[in-house]
């Protein structure tokens, strides 16, 4: 007797979001299943990875994620060039850590030409993520928007307390918007709301969860996710059928056991891979909880996620 697999059935399907223009576009979302579901369902367009640059040298990594990027370190046009044309990023995902009022203060206006530079240079879209400081990145991201004006940038981190001007100005200048909320999926649905009620269109909206990383939350980020999810697929609300963004490489490397040394912890092992592993690991958990791009950083967690994208899609 031949076995017939059970299948669900969903009502609902996640919009397609386009970030960048012309021959840099790609496409995101448009699956009517849950991940790992393909024979449930359609899935046109895989989960993309993108890879982190920072506008200024970064501090307290740990040295094996510093070595891949030792030449460029220190010049993040040619960082993100590196990113694209030696280690395949499909996507660049520029973090504006430096505008933080609490250390270099970088201006607009400085941080909006370096995004410009950024954009021109690669042939992959780009991402920009301010600070995170709420105030400043209002600044920050509707100059980028200015400056790149038409360009398609995908602009983040958006929430509750500045999505009114950044959302204006990316509607103005046609971006897209990253809304972060803190791990909830009613809080995710209420800022998709208010942003469609600025008259940010449906199809420019990327859902950015917020998530932790292996050991430090990562089993409530996927749950939340999967929830996410389920409310668009089953439920059919409009208002969650957005793609997602997971920022976690930064989340990943900054875990302890990532980043301790191996005198200090001797029974943890090379240092090495354990951080490749942790940020690996990491990254597939958020994969299969249904993450459509996903921020990574050393460039063999990379490699492993793509392959194993072409094995899952």
């Amino acid at each position: 007797m031949a076995f017939d697999i059970p299948k669900e059935t969903y009502s609902g399907a996640i919009r397609e979001v386009i970030i960048g223009e012309g021959d840099k576009a790609v496409t995101i979302g448009g699956q009517n299943a849950m991940t790992l579901c393909g024979f449930e369902g359609e899935f046109p367009n895989r989960p993309k990875i993108a890879m982190e640059v920072y506008d200024e040298r970064p501090e307290n990594w740990a040295e094996a994620v510093m070595e891949p990027f030792a030449d460029v370190i220190d010049d993040p046009v040619k960082w993100a060039l590196k990113n694209v044309n030696e280690y395949g990023a499909q996507i660049i995902c520029l973090q504006l850590s430096s505008t933080d009022p609490n250390t270099k203060d970088t201006s607009p206006d400085a941080a909006a030409q370096l995004a410009k530079s950024i954009a021109q240079a690669i042939s992959v879209p780009l991402v920009v993520y301010g600070s995170g400081n709420v105030e400043k990145d209002v600044a920050v991201l509707k100059k980028v928007a200015e400056v790149c004006e038409g360009k398609n940038l995908l602009l983040g981190p958006v929430v509750e307390e500045n999505y009114r001007q950044i959302g204006a100005a990316a509607i103005a200048f046609k971006h897209c918007i990253a809304a972060q909320t803190p791990i909830d999926v009613n809080m995710a649905k209420q800022l998709n709301i208010l942003l469609e009620n600025l008259g940010v269109p449906p199809d420019k909206i990327v859902i950015d969860p917020s998530t932790g990383a292996l050991g430090y939350g990562i089993e409530y980020s996927y749950s939340v996710m999967e929830r996410d999810r389920l409310a668009a697929l089953s439920q059919n609300d409009a208002k969650m059928q957005m793609p997602i963004i997971c920022d976690m490489g930064k989340e990943a490397w900054k875990a302890r056991e990532s980043k301790i040394p191996l005198d200090e912890e001797p029974t943890y092992g090379d240092i090495t891979k354990r951080g490749l592993l942790w940020e690996t690991v990491t990254a597939m958990d958020l994969l299969m909880a249904g993450a459509d791009i996903l921020v990574m950083r050393h460039p063999k967690s990379v490699d492993v996620i793509k392959k194993i994208i072409n094995d899952m899609f």
